[in-house]
């Protein structure tokens, strides 16, 4: 079997996992007797980790391989599953959320995207073609959250954890068949440079990923999920409707982007789509009802993906092929770090009068980030 539908399998399983948990997993900590905060700090916990797994892919791919790198995150995925199905206390709970593979955005964690990034980029010149990949792997990741939201809707939250157990033992089945193992290595006769300081392009792209998922996690999908179960009283089955509703217009979006980014450039895709977003989030928390609070969150969500798969796409452009694992495993692990010191703040403001601060502080941050990124990188914008 070729590679690339493996890998898109392979997405879907993971994120129907994913999805399904960011409904049920901060309700779930409540019924624990954790509070905001306490739940905003086993959020931070398990984006640290996730972003310390992401990290270590570069050192991973060249001792393991690619194959065995991805079975053994997704038995460390199932291992987690089982933690939080058995955990009688929260001491189990930490376990689990430090393997590194336990998403409380409804988004990937661990080593995951960072390996099928560079296989993905490595199956053809960047180029229309590598938007195109990008974009269908994207398409099918947010539509897999999107039904596993809309599962966890229909189950009980225990179900949903032993499923997400579960589905960690199918992913490394779906693995196993991988045909590539190694990434591009650099060329033998190439001397080694000097150990220096350097902020090159690797560099400048993780930091501004940075800010942007800094931003991100004070509006992580658990978190959107409490926010509007403490602000407007939603219960599991309307916030698993509203996460299914909002991660299938993300998916609508990203049906645009290769199209887009095709006539305009990958540079201005990203921007001009995702500040209008960040806008329509500031305006979330000002709204007076549930009704009005969920169609401006449907409308930021249906624009705020299309710099995903343009973002991977110009990330794979810039770099030598024998640099994406080090790009990809990078600018994937900051995302994660960067967005794991918000939850705590989150949910400090959820338990403060200050209910609308965290989507405030999340939307300016993120249209800062599109500004700075476009003039970074400005002489790229023709870039396709």
């Amino acid at each position: 079997m070729r590679q690339f539908p493996l890998i898109l399998l392979a997405r879907s399983l993971r994120n129907a996992a994913f999805g399904g948990l960011a409904v049920i997993l901060a309700l779930a900590l409540a019924a624990r007797g954790l509070d905001a905060l306490g739940i905003g700090a086993i959020f931070s916990l398990a984006l640290f980790a996730g972003a310390a797994f992401a990290a270590l892919t570069g050192p991973l791919v060249r001792r393991l391989g690619a194959r065995r790198t991805l079975i053994a995150a997704s038995l460390v995925m199932a291992l987690a599953g089982v933690l939080l199905v058995a955990a009688p206390n929260v001491a189990l709970v930490v376990v689990a959320v430090l393997l590194g593979t336990v998403s409380p955005t409804g988004q990937d964690v661990g080593p995951f995207i960072p390996v099928e990034q560079a296989l993905i980029a490595g199956e053809g010149r960047p180029g229309d073609a590598s938007i195109r990949r990008f974009s269908t792997y994207n398409i099918v990741g947010n539509t897999a959250t999107a039904v596993g939201a809309l599962l966890a809707a229909a189950f009980a939250p225990g179900a949903v954890l032993v499923a997400y157990g579960v589905s960690g033992v199918l992913l490394a089945s779906v693995y196993a068949f991988l045909p590539t193992d190694r990434m591009p290595q650099p060329a033998a006769e190439k001397p080694l440079p000097k150990p220096r300081l350097r902020f090159g392009i690797v560099e400048r792209l993780t930091l501004l990923f940075g800010i942007d998922a800094l931003a991100g996690g004070f509006v992580v999908q658990s978190f959107l999920a409490y926010w509007f179960h403490v602000r407007f009283g939603g219960d599991s089955h309307q916030l698993g409707l509203l996460l299914f509703g909002a991660n299938i217009l993300a998916t609508a979006s990203l049906v645009l982007a290769p199209w887009l980014s095709s006539r305009i450039g990958l540079l201005p895709t990203m921007v001009f789509t995702h500040l209008p977003s960040n806008l329509l989030l500031i305006a979330v928390p000002f709204m007076p009802s549930y009704s009005l609070a969920v169609v401006v969150l449907l409308a930021r969500f249906a624009l705020s993906q299309m710099d995903v798969p343009t973002r991977q796409a110009f990330t794979m452009a810039l770099v030598a092929p024998e640099d994406r694992a080090r790009a990809a495993g990078w600018t994937n692990a900051v995302r994660p770090a960067a967005a794991a010191v918000a939850p705590v703040l989150a949910g400090l403001a959820l338990q403060s009068a200050a209910f609308g601060l965290p989507f405030i502080v999340a939307g300016g941050l993120k249209a800062a980030y599109d500004l700075a990124f476009l003039a970074v990188f400005s002489r790229h914008r023709g870039l396709r």
